[in-house]
């Protein structure tokens, strides 16, 4: 039977261990997820403002290797953290560590306090963005001069909701994108994106709609798939309970 919508799960990789993120993904990967992430920052987001908080790259290339069978990537790099061709690099060669199945996530970053503590710029989000539309090409250019290139056509995801640059930048560059419930603010933001999608002459099914879920809110998840979401992505908190993850592949027909 064809799965009603894909399923992700997306880890939180603080407060924690590196062996249970390690467990944690190699379980979900056993259950059958179509997708695996893991966020970019360098402090946790919640929680203990100085507990235990784990790098994302290096979390990519381990999975890459230890898991078989999901696709995999950040959810979602913040583009500020790296020079545009470099990230370029570094994905296409964790696409190779995994046999094809890395996914480059991009945003335009956000979290103040990586900013402030590491010395990159943050700005205002205008000036994010800004950047961002400027790496996207970069990054494009770079994968198709790579030696070797990824083994496949490495997606690109892009993830936030701005309705002006965002979305049109999702439009023009993505082949994947992001956002979080309600319903009424998630119809919202995809009916925008079919709209730049129209206005830069690319069909709106090319781009796969996905969104971040909490196991409270799969009681919306009919009225999120009417909407026109193909994806959840669950949420991840340590410990890592797989129990919720395992009702959302219920859910979705598996």
């Amino acid at each position: 039977m064809t799965p009603r919508f894909r399923v992700g799960y997306q880890i939180h990789p603080q407060h924690c261990t590196a062996g249970q993120i390690r467990d944690a993904y190699r379980a979900a990967d056993a259950l059958g997820v179509d997708t695996l992430w893991v966020w970019d920052h360098l402090f946790p987001l919640y929680g203990p403002a100085d507990g235990n908080h784990f790098a994302c790259l290096p979390l990519l290339a381990a999975m890459a290797v230890e898991t078989r069978n999901a696709r995999f990537g950040a959810l979602v790099h913040a583009n500020s953290y790296r020079n545009p061709e470099l990230l370029a690099c570094d994905l296409a060669t964790v696409d190779h560590l995994s046999g094809g199945r890395a996914i480059l996530g991009i945003g335009a970053g956000w979290f103040e306090r990586d900013y402030r503590e590491y010395g990159f710029q943050f700005g205002d989000a205008p000036y994010r963005l800004r950047e961002l539309g400027a790496a996207l090409p970069r990054i494009r250019s770079r994968l198709t001069k790579l030696v070797p290139p990824p083994i496949g056509r490495l997606p690109i995801m892009i993830g936030g909701a701005g309705e002006k640059v965002t979305l049109r930048l999702t439009a023009e560059h993505a082949d994947m994108w992001n956002t979080f419930p309600p319903l009424a603010n998630w119809r919202r933001k995809n009916e925008i994106l079919d709209q730049w999608c129209a206005r830069v002459g690319r069909s709106p099914r090319s781009v796969e709609r996905t969104c971040s879920i909490k196991r409270e809110e799969y009681g919306g998840i009919d009225g999120l798939l009417g909407a026109g979401v193909e994806h959840f992505i669950l949420r991840g908190a340590q410990p890592f309970d797989m129990r919720p993850l395992e009702e959302l592949l219920r859910l979705s027909g598996r």
